[in-house]
């Protein structure tokens, strides 16, 4: 099996679902909030191992976590494998570490300086939940019980920062799951059919993800790429001490007939200038579309809409969030960063050891 493998993938579900709810049952695993990696190493290639990290879209991660690399090299010697996993980065004091998305966010860089740099200061972690190919055999095709047997066996002397994630039967342990491992940075609970084959990119899997909404106020829009309509809003908190709004993510998704519809509903609320055109922003530069225009139209922040979101952290929206609805009833100086819930702490060296 050699790189690119697109991984398979989950399908979103509103709540836990019951193991006899697949045939042949279902078993649970933490859903972990980093990015998606399929290892392929080969520790019997002429010259020494071999060994390629791939990404969720098949682009080649191996470049920016050499101390993941070394320590496959380490702990895996002369095995030959394809594993799917999870890279994250692990921060905090003993006993209260979470996963930190922001400092995984930029180990993504260019400079072969600061990717060692970073390597040091930030170490990355590798998880790892299926078994795709051991020695010359696919196991693609053979059930996910198998698969996971047969990772379990082949990675049980492994230490970290390479892990094999928890697993368990109990749908009411997943539950408990679902609400704790927050605390400490998780993203929710995955249910994975145990008959199941291994098919890239299907949606094979179920995953349960937090799910919250929160009233906030437009601060300015993007076109979307096609040039017509509005691509995402841009959405705004302010402190309750403050009266600035801070940028805290944005919401899409929106059909063409929509895209063009808000266009008209923000026009009387866009900031323009003397001239009286559209006043523009900068925007952010995202690391993995550096090319991408960043810049937005202005908003002035008049109007709420209530929006679904899974997380927040660091001040911000971790995913792009769904809009609902529009709050013409909200003061847009009531929407604070206190309406947010805040989960309660959970140490991740809990969830790794399986404590």
């Amino acid at each position: 099996m050699l790189p690119p493998v697109d991984p398979m993938l989950a399908r979103a579900v509103g709540a836990v679902p019951e193991p006899a709810s697949v045939e042949g049952g279902l078993w649970y695993e933490p859903k972990w909030d980093g990015f998606r990696c399929v290892v392929f190493y080969d520790g019997a290639a002429e010259g020494g191992p071999a060994v390629e990290l791939g990404s969720r879209g098949g682009k080649p991660l191996t470049r920016y976590f050499p101390e993941v690399v070394a320590e496959l090299v380490a702990q895996l010697g002369g095995a030959r494998c394809v594993v799917d996993g999870e890279v994250v980065v692990r921060r905090g004091e003993a006993g209260a570490e979470r996963l930190d998305w922001e400092a995984l966010s930029q180990r993504i860089h260019p400079a072969a300086s600061r990717v060692r740099t970073l390597a040091e200061e930030t170490p990355a972690s590798f998880v790892a939940f299926d078994l795709l190919a051991e020695g010359d055999e696919d196991l693609t095709g053979r059930p996910a019980e198998e698969r996971r047997r047969r990772l379990e066996a082949a990675w049980a002397g492994v230490r970290g920062p390479l892990h094999v994630t928890q697993r368990t039967d109990d749908p009411d342990l997943a539950r408990r799951w679902l609400a704790d491992f927050e605390g400490a940075g998780l993203d929710g609970v995955v249910a994975k059919p145990r008959a199941a084959r291994y098919e890239p990119s299907r949606r094979v899997m179920a995953k349960v993800k937090h799910a919250r909404t929160a009233d906030v106020v437009v601060v300015g829009y993007r076109v979307h790429k096609s040039g017509e309509g509005v691509g995402s809003l841009l959405l705004g908190l302010r402190p309750p001490d403050g009266e600035d709004f801070h940028q805290v993510g944005g919401a899409s998704a929106f059909t063409a007939a929509r895209r063009r519809e808000l266009v008209d509903e923000l026009a009387p609320h866009v900031e323009r200038d003397e001239d009286g055109e559209p006043v523009r922003g900068a925007g952010e530069r995202n690391r993995f579309s550096a090319s991408r225009d960043g810049s937005f139209v202005v908003v002035r922040p008049e109007l709420v809409c209530e929006v679904g979101y899974d997380q927040l952290e660091n001040g911000r929206f971790r995913h792009v969030v769904r809009f609902l609805r529009w709050r013409p009833d909200r003061e847009p100086l009531s929407c604070t960063t206190d309406q947010i819930e805040v989960p309660a702490a959970y140490d991740l060296a809990a969830v790794l050891s399986g404590g």
